[in-house]
């Protein structure tokens, strides 16, 4: 049978987002982050759905609503639905979604709540009739890249990370992604991260799949940057991978994002956390220098698709970006808006 993790790519019905709180880590800067998310939320809704999980259904239609988004009133403890998001992947002709669970990225942060949105979600009838899978370990979305063929990419820093499933081996680790993610390969880094991450390296900071012969990574030319060791390391490795049958993919060199700092610490911004969507990309920018260059890259990778540049620097001071903050959903997902 034809099993596999469905590609960013690939069709998708709706995107899902969790609403930043008042009463949360966000705070001191919520009026920001919540004009961020209206202009995340009208850049995807030009080309399909919003599932909103928010405090205030009312509330947050009266705000952020039109006919493509639909409000789920629920508790959460924080925003990262790519996350705590469930990850849909083919078995033949059918679409399902896996669902991990979600420690707060090793136990740093209450995810209680995180941990039964898809649950609930399943419950509620907005992912329609596409069964939810519960996997019983730990897992989150921003840790794997699919190439929609079979291909995972990830990172062992993240994986082996305490706190999530740290008595695994790699052979363990490999088995539980070819049962649960249809994994044929899995293609591992052992270097690169980002200051400040909270994650322990999760791909999607530091390198993409961008079709099924691209990777798209973040590269660092900079001998004084804290970084450029690490990254250097991670590019050679990445320039290693080769595709299934043999040949070498095409690889795409990201700019690191310059630094940017909030009360006095550096924030992980990167350009390799960008969405794709139907028909458009929506990439992180942060107001600095080397924004203009990243976006140039974006613009040759995804030649066919409207690139949609957002400065996610609010978002950055939470230590995380735009795909952190969102997690597609596959066309066979029927919300019900």
């Amino acid at each position: 049978m034809n099993r596999r993790m469905i590609a960013e790519w690939e069709p998708q019905s709706a995107v899902l987002l969790a609403l930043p709180r008042p009463d949360s880590d966000w705070a001191p800067y919520i009026g920001e982050i919540l004009e961020f998310y209206e202009a995340l939320i009208a850049a995807i809704t030009r080309f399909e759905r919003v599932v909103l999980v928010c405090a205030n259904a009312k509330e947050a239609f009266r705000r952020f609503g039109n006919n493509r988004v639909l409000c789920v009133e629920m508790n959460a403890n924080d925003t990262w639905a790519r996350d705590f998001g469930a990850i849909a992947i083919k078995e033949g002709d059918q679409t399902a979604l896996m669902d991990f669970e979600f420690n707060g990225w090793g136990l740093k942060f209450p995810a209680n709540y995180d941990n039964q949105i898809n649950a609930k979600l399943k419950a509620r009838g907005v992912f329609g009739g596409v069964k939810l899978v519960k996997t019983g370990w730990i897992l989150e979305g921003g840790s794997v890249e699919s190439d929609g063929a079979g291909t995972i990419m990830t990172t062992e820093k993240c994986l082996f990370a305490p706190n999530r499933n740290a008595i695994w081996t790699k052979a363990d680790f490999e088995g539980r992604l070819s049962r649960d993610l249809c994994a044929k390969r899995v293609l591992w880094l052992k270097n690169g991260h980002l200051e400040n991450d909270d994650t322990d390296a999760h791909i999607d900071t530091l390198a993409r799949f961008c079709d099924q012969n691209t990777i798209a990574f973040v590269g660092c030319d900079n001998p004084s940057d804290s970084h450029y060791e690490a990254l250097r390391a991670m590019k050679a490795e990445i320039l290693a991978f080769r595709k299934l049958d043999g040949t070498p993919y095409r690889f795409i060199e990201l700019p690191m994002c310059d630094p940017i700092y909030y009360g006095g610490e550096r924030l992980p911004a990167t350009y390799a956390n960008f969405l794709i969507l139907n028909g458009a990309v929506i990439a992180p920018i942060y107001g600095v220098q080397s924004d203009e260059k990243a976006l140039e890259v974006l613009k040759t990778v995804f030649a066919d698709r409207e690139i949609i540049a957002l400065n996610a620097s609010v978002a950055a001071r939470q230590h995380g970006s735009i795909h952190c903050l969102t997690m597609q959903l596959p066309a066979a997902v029927k919300p019900p808006i």
